[in-house]
């Protein structure tokens, strides 16, 4: 098997590759974590993985003045995504793929935090989103973007109408997040207790939904993951 490279930018130690470390490794690829907070982004070579996947975090696109790791981060995505490399985000990742390629980040109606199932979009070419069909995955945000030029809308929820987008085969921006563990979920609302505190958002409740179907979303993001790395060109 061909050994690949992989950077996975990450904002908060608990948002990690989580349930996707497990068909990434064995799909041939090395795994390296880039801490945001840590790392000089300014001297990461942005064609320089084969892979890169940006990671969630609780700051937004538009907070580029107080945290400059955004501002660097959409250099990277710009001229990664100009040439077409491979690249997935995942959440505040996502908002920073649409905003890379010239999309609107703003907030959404309303915050987005708990479990529910995706509507999948009919698209021309098989949706890569297919076995999440019928599946919770779990929402965390308040942001949202506008679908970004020759991109394609995935997938929706009644509250965000983009939750996912492709650019062509190499190109997966995904709102939502499919990559949680349910055995780390406990890490998930102590780490953002304050914002769950400020929102009126009941910790008990997303607990007991994470034990009713975390294990089905960590077996459909595998399976879906699979399928996507599958078609990447490089």
């Amino acid at each position: 098997m061909t050994q690949r490279t992989l950077q996975a930018i990450r904002h908060v130690g608990f948002e990690n590759l989580g349930s996707f470390e497990a068909p990434l490794r064995e799909a041939g690829y090395a795994i390296e974590y880039i801490e945001a907070a840590e790392h000089d982004l300014t001297q990461l070579d942005p064609n320089g993985a084969d892979l890169l996947v940006i990671l969630g975090g609780p700051i937004g696109v538009y907070d580029h003045d107080t945290y400059p790791i955004v501002t660097h981060q959409l250099d990277i995505l710009r001229t990664r995504l100009a040439a077409d490399r491979p690249t997935l985000g995942i959440c505040l990742g996502a908002q920073l793929m649409a905003a890379a390629l010239g999309a609107r980040v703003y907030p959404g109606p309303a915050k987005e935090i708990g479990w529910s199932v995706l509507e999948l979009a009919n698209t021309d070419e098989p949706n890569p989103l297919a076995e999440l069909r019928d599946v919770p995955v779990l929402h965390w945000h308040g942001d949202t973007f506008d679908l970004p030029q020759d991109c394609t809308r995935l997938a929706s929820t009644e509250i965000c109408h983009n939750q996912a987008f492709s650019r062509g085969s190499n190109q997966l921006g995904l709102q939502f997040h499919p990559e949680v563990l349910g055995a780390r979920f406990e890490h998930w609302l102590l780490g953002h207790a304050c914002e769950l505190g400020t929102s009126g958002i009941d910790p008990v409740a997303l607990r007991r939904d994470a034990g009713l179907y975390a294990k089905g979303l960590e077996q459909a993001g595998k399976h879906m993951l699979r399928g996507w790395l599958a078609g990447l060109s490089f």
